[in-house]
């Protein structure tokens, strides 16, 4: 959807040219596409008259963008800019926690740890292969622990003894 949008829609302005409910049909498939549609046009009008039409290129000036937090910013950053940024999302801290790669229930922490172990030039490719084995491997609900190339590292399967927490058939 993305691609498709910003085909059509090349910058800010042309984005402003769309009512919110116009918007809305356009991403009508996605959750929360109401509020969605709302903060794109909100973020849209800041980057026209805070930015002159650019997108900022620092998490700080990013994150004042309505509707861009932390995890936005860091998506922006690393997936348009080719900065490093290691966004934590549902699967990252999922994944993360479950390797023993972090060790928290809270999302900037385990952004801390993770930026802590691994290399800052590794941190865009990183972001990926996680959420990657996040939705392919490491499910929330039904892991797919018995075809995992990482079990053997992974504290959710072994616990600290060696003892197996999860039953694989």
């Amino acid at each position: 959807m993305t691609a498709r949008l910003f085909a059509q829609y090349r910058s800010p302005a042309e984005f402003l040219r769309l009512s919110q409910a116009d918007l809305e049909t356009e991403i009508k498939e996605i959750g929360l596409f109401r509020s969605k549609a709302k903060n794109i046009l909100a973020a849209c009008r800041v980057l026209e008259e805070e930015f002159g039409g650019d997108v900022p290129r620092t998490l700080s000036e990013l994150t004042t963008l309505p509707g861009v937090g932390r995890k936005t910013a860091k998506v922006v950053l690393s997936n348009a800019f080719g900065i490093p940024a290691l966004a934590v999302d549902t699967h990252v801290f999922r994944v993360a926690n479950r390797l023993g790669l972090a060790h928290s229930t809270r999302v900037e922490e385990v952004e801390r740890q993770l930026e802590d172990v691994i290399p800052r030039e590794e941190w865009i490719r990183t972001h990926h292969r996680l959420i990657w084995h996040g939705r392919r491997r490491c499910g929330a609900r039904k892991p797919a622990c018995e075809s995992c190339t990482l079990r053997a590292h992974c504290e959710y399967f072994y616990d600290a003894t060696g003892a197996i927490i999860l039953k694989v058939n």
